[in-house]
């Protein structure tokens, strides 16, 4: 089952944690202040906890919250008793209800998109809010051995006593499924496909042979899996059918609006500006349209009237790279500046962004600051900047 929606969505970007504009994250638990980034069950537990308490809906077995709490939970929304609940995922509501529905049901949710859709974000928060723990997390890459979907071993116990359950050191998967949790694998296409297709038993069967031990690990209700993939960058490895019949694929699309894509990035920079002690406030929303805009063209191969042709650079210019580029320049603006955004503190990303090939990428730019930029009105310094950072 593929579900695709192409109206406004999506990201607070595929890098972790967000919340809306002008409103905190809860505090992390005793400890953690200092970290950086908290899990989202950390740094989102008031709003988990205040969902708990007034979720009177059907669970289904080992969930944290009902389905309906869930999704509330990611889209936002306002409790009886006045509690906000700050939207994690800007989109339609039918994309996360078919998300959190699939977590319901015996088949795995693949969350597919390009680069910037809120596909690690999105999982990481289904995870938090169905079982509370969104770090059973298996990172996909071309060096991914079958050890980590499956299971390793303690090779000091394993040479002193042999092969036993004391020696065998549990997979993020098989924790999951020993505890009725939900796994994520993150970048499911970029893993080997022999290892890929280890999933295929454990997606189909809800079981993981233990052949060493005669044993097996079977999978306890509550368990599921969120799987992630990118279906732009090249060289990938595509998945056989055997174990895609196993997911149901939830499509996260880019923003289909500027005004859109403009409040997501600017809700996520005013949480990191925040979480990094960075000035934030309205005087650099102008900056934020202009990076959106500049992104949006060269993506879409027209400019925003529709009267101009442009030609697109290599890259994905994804929403989550506008989001990069602001809050660098947020920081440029803090430390070397007099604390607002101005065109000089995003050029240079954007440049970084959009010039991904030296030769090709920096003719198609140069060609746009020509013939788009400069002609735009209340665009000269900005102009200005891009010219003096592109020279």
């Amino acid at each position: 089952m593929t579900v695709s929606v192409d109206s406004t969505t999506s990201t607070i970007e595929d890098q972790p944690a967000s919340a809306s504009a002008g409103s905190a994250p809860a505090a992390a638990p005793a400890g953690e202040a200092e970290v950086l980034r908290p899990h989202a069950e950390h740094a989102f537990a008031a709003e988990l906890a205040a969902l708990a308490a007034q979720d009177d809906r059907p669970r289904p077995e080992r969930w944290r919250l009902s389905p309906w709490a869930v999704a509330t939970y990611l889209l936002g929304g306002t409790l009886p008793d006045g509690t906000v609940i700050s939207p994690k995922y800007v989109g339609p509501r039918r994309i996360v209800e078919v998300a959190v529905t699939t977590l319901a049901t015996d088949r795995a949710l693949l969350l597919l998109g390009m680069p910037g859709t809120a596909k690690t974000w999105v999982s990481e928060h289904l995870a938090a809010a169905v079982s509370g723990d969104s770090t059973l997390l298996v990172q996909g890459t071309a060096g991914t051995p079958e050890e980590a979907i499956r299971y390793g071993w303690n090779y000091a116990q394993l040479l002193a006593h042999g092969p036993s359950r004391d020696a065998l050191v549990p997979s993020p998967v098989m924790r999951a499924m020993s505890d009725g949790m939900t796994a994520r694998v993150e970048e499911l296409t970029r893993i080997p496909a022999d290892v890929q297709d280890t999933l295929i038993t454990i997606l189909s069967e809800k079981t993981l042979p233990i052949p060493e031990l005669g044993q097996e690990v079977q999978a306890v209700r509550g368990f599921n899996l969120i799987a992630t993939a990118n279906n732009r960058d090249r060289g990938v490895n595509d998945l056989s059918s055997a174990l895609r019949r196993r997911f149901n694929t939830v499509i996260l699309p880019l923003p289909e609006s500027a005004d859109a894509e403009v409040d997501i990035v600017s809700r996520r920079v005013d949480q990191i500006g925040r979480s990094l002690d960075l000035p934030t406030g309205p005087e650099g929303i102008d900056e934020i349209r202009r990076v959106v805009t500049v992104f949006r063209e060269l993506r879409d191969g027209v400019t925003a009237d529709g009267r101009t042709k442009v030609k697109s650079p290599s890259g994905t210019l994804s929403t989550a790279e506008a989001i990069s580029v602001v809050t660098n320049g947020l920081a440029l603006a803090t430390h070397f500046g007099d604390g607002v955004l101005r065109p000089g503190d995003v050029a240079a990303g954007i440049l970084g962004a959009v010039v991904r090939d030296p030769a090709a990428d920096r003719v198609i730019w140069q060609e746009y600051l020509e013939a788009v930029v400069r002609e735009r009105d209340g665009w000269k310094d900005f102009y200005r900047a891009c010219r003096e950072v592109s020279v």
